[in-house]
């Protein structure tokens, strides 16, 4: 989880009803998205893969390396996001370096989680 309050200032914040979506997969991205209220889950080929509460961050994959997104992102109840571009994403590793660092590391559980997934998937 990523503390909100990083972001209380000069962000545009993304609202999004129960059952609509944030982004789906496939769809082209470049943000990432903090989630501030409600919660939230992250599909892939429409299998559930991880429940999103306050301070998790989705779409970061999209902020480093534009592109399609890997997952869909659907408000399991009224959910409000804050939206990070890349040049707030690099403000805020300059000014908070652990951030960064949380990051990285929600990017690796996150590969290490998939990479169980498709193992035992094949098995």
């Amino acid at each position: 989880m990523i503390p909100i309050e990083l972001f209380a200032h000069k962000s545009e914040t993304v609202h999004v009803a129960a059952g609509e979506a944030l982004f789906r997969e496939g769809e082209e991205g470049s943000l990432m998205y903090v989630l501030n209220t409600g919660n939230a889950e992250v599909f892939i080929k429409n299998r559930l893969v991880e429940t999103l509460e306050h301070g998790s961050i989705v779409g970061e994959v999209g902020l480093v390396s534009p592109g399609p997104h890997s997952a869909s992102v659907i408000a399991k109840t009224d959910c409000e996001f804050v939206a990070v571009d890349e040049k707030r994403f690099q403000f805020l590793v300059q000014q908070t370096p652990f951030f960064a660092t949380r990051v990285m590391r929600i990017m690796a559980e996150r590969l290490r989680a998939t990479d169980k997934l498709l193992s035992a998937a094949n098995a």
